[in-house]
């Protein structure tokens, strides 16, 4: 029977999830012991059967006892109100079991999802008044978003921005590196700072990776549609100051790289609905600190047209080329947006507010575009 030390415990076997607690497996010491847990039962007896032979593989059915019987755990959530009832529950959450472990040793419990800042730090505290609560336990939280997305996952090429208390960071922060290994790429995981740091990195990475998508298939489009080459258009591209992620890695044309969501129908990738999220939680961060955005608006209402469309619905994110190109050119819809003044940014529906400016109207072609107030 493994001890706690010996028993890595990796709830939430997603899309990112799966292949992350699979590369994990693989990684882990034969001896070591990787407890797993997840709604979706089929995904458990999958995943035992995909991982026979590289070591003892068991299910658990909470964070509770996930935390009682394995002194690491890590999750990959969809959400703040699955991190909020995996950590925090009283009766099946990883808070209330890692207190209730017989193991004195120190516990690390890690979220590698990419959540709302404020969810992240509401765990954190949690995890302070435990601590404070329960002389002789030592639980240390660390929020490890990743970014590469399901490619990066399958891969174990994923990039961790961890945030550590650093108080604690000189002893905690190794455990951590030598468990994301496994996962990731070993020169791609960096000490961010403290608790909720490695979320703002992710959520500013994500910001201007959901932009960069949006300009690059825009760029792109414009391409196709004068009649160049797209493969050779992004070669230039690439050897020149246009070069990004989106360009070299995972191209939005279909057929220009191999393997990439582009190449088979927009498939496996970061969904555009969940670019819109991240889009949307780099605004609000923007906000909470008074730093200035202008982008953010017109991409994230580009986004959310296409989302409407049941043709990209469920897609990886740069089938916003797609949906661009299929597109007729329309300059009322962002005139509306750049004539306005941004009011608000709602979480729940993706959406911005906007006061109109009365009496603005698109000239293109001596026609008049009248925008209601």
């Amino acid at each position: 029977m493994s001890s706690p030390a010996d028993t890595v415990a990796f709830i939430g076997l997603g899309v990112m999830g799966y292949p992350m607690a699979k590369n994990l497996r693989k990684g882990l010491d034969p001896s070591k012991k990787l407890l797993i847990c997840d709604v979706d039962t089929a995904a458990l007896e999958r995943f035992k059967k995909e991982t026979e032979g590289q070591g003892p593989v068991e299910v658990v059915k909470n964070g509770y006892d996930a935390a009682r019987a394995a002194d690491n755990v890590i999750t990959m959530l969809p959400g703040s109100g699955a991190v909020k009832s995996v950590y925090l529950d009283p009766q099946t959450g990883i808070l209330a079991g890692a207190t209730a472990a017989v193991s004195s040793a120190p516990k690390l419990i890690m979220e590698c999802g990419t959540i709302e800042s404020d969810t992240i730090l509401t765990v954190a505290k949690a995890t302070v008044e435990a601590n404070a609560a329960t002389p002789g336990v030592t639980i240390n939280f660390v929020d490890a978003p990743v970014s590469g997305g399901p490619m990066g996952a399958q891969d174990g090429t994923l990039t961790f921005m961890a945030g550590v208390s650093p108080s604690a960071s000189a002893t905690v922060f190794p455990v951590v590196k030598s468990y994301l290994q496994h996962m990731g790429n070993g020169d791609g995981i960096f000490l961010c700072g403290d608790v909720g740091a490695g979320t703002a990195f992710k959520i500013i990475n994500n910001y201007l990776s959901a932009i960069t998508s949006l300009a690059a298939s825009e760029a792109l489009n414009i391409g196709v549609k004068a009649g160049l080459d797209p493969k050779l258009l992004t070669d230039v591209i690439n050897t020149s100051g246009g070069q990004c992620w989106v360009t070299s890695k995972s191209n939005p044309v279909p057929g220009v790289q191999a393997n990439v969501p582009s190449s088979r129908g927009y498939e496996g990738g970061f969904r555009i609905e969940l670019c819109a999220k991240v889009l949307g939680m780099g605004s609000k961060l923007a906000q909470d600190v008074g730093a200035r955005t202008i982008l953010d608006t017109p991409t994230l209402a580009a986004f959310n047209e296409a989302i409407a469309d049941e043709r990209y619905q469920g897609k990886d994110a740069r089938v916003v080329y797609k949906w661009l190109n299929e597109s007729q050119r329309n300059m009322c819809t962002l005139h509306r947006m750049l004539l306005g003044t941004f009011d608000t940014f709602d979480m729940t529906t993706s959406s911005y507010s906007f006061t109109l400016l009365p009496g603005s109207w698109d000239e293109q072609n001596g026609k008049g575009c009248q925008v209601e107030p």
